[in-house]
C-alpha cells in the first residue's frame, strides 16, 4: 500500500472527515459513512466506498445532496456559501467569464430546470466547458425527475473523484502527522 493511503486508512475518524467532507458539497455524511469502511487499497477504493455509500443512500438524502450544489453561472461571486472548490471549477469552464447574453442564457436554463426537477443543474465543470454544459441542460430537460436525479448523481461523483485526486496531492506533499 502506498504511503499515503496508509495514512488516509490510519486516520480518526474525524480527522478522516474533516480531510475528505468537502468532496461532496457541503455533505460530509457521505465520507463519514464511509470512514468506517476502511482501510482502502487506493484511491479507487475510496471512492468506491463513498459511491455506494451514496447508492445507499435514500432518495431525499440525494436529493439534499444535489440541492447542496450552487446553480451554475449565477452565484458566483454573490453566494458566501459558494465554496472555493465550486468557484475554482466553474471559472475552470468559464462561468465567471459570461456575456450578458451567455448570463441570461444560464440564468433562464437555470430557471426552467429548478421548475422542473426542484433542485439545481449540476454537471462536472472541469470535465466541460460553457458550449457543452448549456447543450447539457437544454437536452436534460428532457429527463424525467428519478432519470435527473440519477444523471445529477453521477455528475456529483465525477467532482468527487476529480477533487480526490486533489486532496490526496494535498496529502502527499504534506509531512507526515500534519
Amino acid at each position: 500500500m502506498n504511503p499515503v493511503m496508509q495514512r488516509v486508512n490510519e486516520m480518526e475518524p474525524a480527522r478522516f472527515v474533516e480531510r475528505f467532507g468537502a468532496l461532496y458539497e457541503h455533505s460530509p455524511w457521505v465520507v463519514e459513512r464511509a470512514a468506517p469502511l476502511r482501510p482502502f487499497a487506493d484511491p479507487g477504493a475510496m471512492l468506491a466506498a463513498m459511491t455506494g455509500v451514496l447508492d445507499r443512500a435514500t432518495v431525499e438524502e440525494k436529493l439534499a445532496l444535489v440541492r447542496a450544489h450552487p446553480e451554475l453561472a449565477r452565484r458566483a461571486g454573490l453566494d458566501p456559501d459558494l465554496t472555493r472548490a465550486s468557484q475554482a471549477e466553474q471559472a475552470s469552464a468559464g462561468l465567471d467569464r459570461l456575456t450578458p447574453e451567455e448570463y441570461v442564457r444560464f440564468n433562464s436554463l437555470n430557471d426552467g430546470y429548478a421548475a422542473r426537477f426542484g433542485m439545481p443543474f449540476v454537471i462536472c465543470v472541469r470535465l466541460s466547458d460553457k458550449a457543452l454544459i448549456l447543450s447539457e441542460m437544454e437536452r436534460r430537460l428532457a429527463h424525467t425527475p428519478a432519470e435527473e436525479l440519477d444523471t445529477a448523481i453521477v455528475e456529483i461523483g465525477k467532482i468527487a473523484a476529480l477533487r480526490l485526486t486533489d486532496a490526496l496531492g494535498v496529502l502527499a506533499r504534506e509531512e507526515p502527522g500534519s
